[in-house]
């Protein structure tokens, strides 16, 4: 059963372990705007992209473990 008012912005994956799809418009422009960043920085700025895609990439970890729906565990096959 889905409840919608859980505030969640991210499915849990059905195998293995973290975050699926976004399942709300914030998780689609949290996934859009990383998406941006790593595009831009590599495109403009190559050689010190990591200096901002890897605190970026944190950033979406931390909010995706923070906003999946079930929270982060291993889901097996069974």
């Amino acid at each position: 059963m889905r409840n919608e008012d859980d505030d969640a912005w991210f499915a849990a994956k059905r195998f293995g372990y973290g975050a699926g799809l976004p399942i709300a418009w914030q998780g689609w422009a949290v996934l859009v705007a990383y998406l941006a960043v790593v595009i831009g920085m590599s495109r403009l700025w190559p050689h010190a992209a990591a200096f901002v895609v890897i605190p970026a990439t944190i950033a979406v970890v931390w909010v995706a473990h923070a906003k999946t729906r079930g929270g982060w565990k291993w889901r097996g096959w069974r």
